[in-house]
């Protein structure tokens, strides 16, 4: 069953976010994701959840999404990430 990781961020240091964001999605394909959404423009429809950029990642399962997650490929990114943004993150399971 696909599924899809989906990252609410607010980027407080840009220059240390381009590092995170020129590496990590050749991790994400090395893991099997593809990007659905990535930073483009928001446009509230209703309610008071205003994420400042989103990301929306697919991959073939929740398990595939924290294989990718935990990896030591991506953990330097995260790293990156985790001293630039403030993030929620999370994974759905996605429709068979």
């Amino acid at each position: 069953m696909p599924a899809y990781f989906v990252a609410e961020v607010e980027v407080l240091d840009p220059v240390a976010f381009q590092e995170y964001a020129k590496g990590a999605p050749a991790t994400v394909a090395q893991y099997g994701g593809t990007y659905i959404a990535r930073g483009g423009a928001i446009e509230i429809l209703e309610g008071s959840w205003a994420p400042k950029r989103l990301t929306i990642i697919k991959f073939e399962s929740v398990a595939a999404v924290k294989v990718w997650f935990d990896s030591p490929e991506y953990r330097p990114f995260k790293e990156i990430r985790k001293k630039s943004t403030k993030a929620n993150l999370l994974v759905t399971e996605g429709l068979a």
